[in-house]
């Protein structure tokens, strides 16, 4: 268009600068912040892409039960010896095996079912903190395994003092006969025992806190 033998400049486009404003106030008024697609995780609001000092721990506390979980039972399969011992004046064999006390079954079982439990947890866990992902996704994840982390603390708790009252040579794998001091001669099967015992209520302590840290996420979240 020609006014005068001047050009006239077109109009120019419609800016969205005030769109943007309009959109921003209205978050700022609802509490909101404005959303960045790929900084946050949806429904959680936690950061993908970055690692947290919470999950470094979760997956610490995993590798720890599931290597103290591991040790104790090996300790225990591992608690067996054949010795002489002299009764009486009588020179009598003594065998000795973790298999011959109920107590100690029961501590290998619970030891292996927590080793494998934290083995799968450490899996998970160590998956997601090399894709820069929130360790405990949701709720309802941070709930079970805090069920589950209550559960093993527990059962290793009732399993380790299960295991130390066996005090008694009949209990600790030499059936049908009751002698007096019998670790004088199966010393390296009760050092097995006693390594054990301590490591599974070792144990017991790590998968306490465990459950302290699925409550901090939970109090968080």
């Amino acid at each position: 268009m020609r006014m005068n033998g001047h050009k006239t400049p077109p109009p120019p486009p419609p800016s969205t600068l005030p769109v943007q404003l309009m959109e921003a106030k209205v978050l700022a008024e609802n509490g909101q912040s404005e959303p960045r697609v790929g900084l946050f995780n949806a429904g959680l609001g936690s950061k993908t892409g970055v690692w947290t000092r919470g999950d470094v721990v979760l997956v610490t506390l995993r590798l720890l039960c599931m290597a103290a979980s591991l040790t104790a039972m090996l300790f225990m399969v591992t608690a067996r010896q054949v010795s002489t011992a002299s009764f009486y004046g009588f020179q009598l064999q003594l065998h000795s095996k973790w298999s011959f006390s109920y107590s100690f079954e029961y501590l290998v079982g619970v030891t292996a079912a927590a080793a494998g439990y934290s083995l799968l947890q450490s899996l998970i866990g160590g998956s997601r903190l090399l894709r820069k992902s929130p360790v405990i996704p949701s709720r309802n994840q941070a709930w079970l395994t805090f069920a589950g982390d209550q559960i093993l603390a527990y059962a290793m708790m009732s399993a380790g003092s299960a295991a130390s009252g066996v005090t008694n040579l009949n209990r600790t794998g030499i059936r049908h006969t009751a002698l007096p001091n019998f670790c004088k001669s199966l010393g390296s099967f009760c050092d097995h025992v006693a390594v054990s015992i301590a490591i599974t209520f070792f144990s017991c302590v790590l998968y306490a806190a465990s459950a302290v840290q699925d409550v901090i996420w939970l109090s968080k979240h």
